[in-house]
């Protein structure tokens, strides 16, 4: 009887092993993620001059620029390869959205989803011409294999003191992420160009548009979904995000309409971006609306941020090592990929 009790025993405990390691495996497969997220291109111009645009002139073959069809078919083959990457560490497909900025028009866009490393996600592209001064638009790309677009329009910002001032819209697209209704942003505020303080009021402007969508798509559904994506210039803590956008780093103290922003305590940490001057800044962010928060993941909901900043992204030798990789410095074509890192997010929904 003994020894049948020793041959026994360890044969159950491989065959309870055996069962919870398969428990665990199923349970880890209850989780369905999907990625959204954000890239600044940085100036990613065909090479044909649009007369009456700033940026334009300068990255043709004759320009300052010398923007050569070599130069952009490079600087498209260095962006999809950074835009094949992001997320995949979560989900093998990378970001099924992705809200972008500084781009010159749609040709340059199709150009970019017909890339090689990222051909085979089909990205379809939401995009409107703005009347920005530099020529620079925003636009979305998503895979249809998780969203379904309904509704896509633009809002202008505009300063009532400088009624010839001109700069990128505020796309709004609306549509169903694996079925369910979700509501995009994508922004690029004005620029800090002749100072932070002097060129508030613009950034202010745009805050106050954002939160006025925001608003207009909370008024029709309290429990709206809402990702605010942008280049917004002004860094988690200024006024134009967390008063007039009112975007919050603390989930625990929203009030109502409130938005939260994830990215706040990630700068607070010395997380960054970009850099001007060898300081950090966290200008490129994605705010959430509270219906995307909660525990109950029955439906998505936030589950984490990131800033992209992959060692292939970085700078890697002299003053500015560490600091992204970009096109140019100055003048100097330097065949890198932004000057900004990407940045997404992750929502997450448990699978019955």
């Amino acid at each position: 009887m003994m020894k049948k009790i020793h041959f026994f025993i360890p044969l159950a405990f491989l065959l309870i092993f055996s069962v919870s390691l398969d428990l665990h495996a199923q349970k880890k497969k209850k989780n369905n993620v999907i990625s959204i997220g954000f890239y600044n291109l940085e100036n990613l111009f065909d090479t044909i001059n649009d007369v009456g645009l700033e940026n334009s002139e300068e990255f043709t073959p004759i320009g300052t620029n010398k923007w050569t069809s070599e130069r952009y078919l490079e600087k498209l083959k260095n962006m999809a390869y950074a835009i094949s990457q992001i997320a995949v560490d979560e989900t093998p497909d990378g970001v099924a959205l992705l809200g972008l900025s500084e781009m010159e028009n749609r040709g340059v866009l199709e150009d970019l989803i017909k890339q090689k490393t990222i051909g085979d996600r089909n990205y379809q592209i939401v995009h409107f011409e703005s009347s920005d001064a530099r020529g620079i638009d925003v636009a979305l790309i998503y895979q249809p294999k998780y969203f379904k677009v309904t509704e896509s329009k633009v809002y202008p910002l505009r300063m009532a003191e400088d009624t010839s001032w001109r700069t990128r819209d505020q796309l709004v697209v609306s549509g169903l992420l694996d079925g369910e209704k979700m509501n995009v942003i994508v922004n690029h505020w004005p620029s800090r160009s002749g100072g932070a303080t002097e060129s508030e009021p613009k950034r202010i402007a745009a805050g106050d548009l954002c939160r006025h969508i925001v608003d207009s798509l909370l008024h029709m559904d309290k429990n709206a979904k809402i990702l605010v994506l942008g280049d917004l210039n002004d860094n988690p803590d200024n006024p134009s995000i967390v008063e007039h956008l009112r975007a919050k780093g603390d989930r625990s103290r929203l009030e109502e309409g409130d938005l939260f922003n994830p990215m706040y305590d990630m700068y607070k940490t010395g997380i960054g971006s970009l850099e001007y001057k060898k300081i950090w800044d966290l200008f490129d962010q994605i705010v959430i609306s509270q219906g995307l928060l909660g525990k109950g993941k029955s439906n998505y909901k936030f589950d984490k941020a990131y800033v992209f900043n992959k060692e292939f992204l970085k700078q890697k030798e002299g003053d500015y090592e560490g600091y992204p990789f970009r096109t140019f410095a100055g003048r100097n074509y330097m065949n890198g990929y932004s000057d900004h890192f990407p940045v997404y997010v992750n929502l997450v929904k448990e699978v019955k």
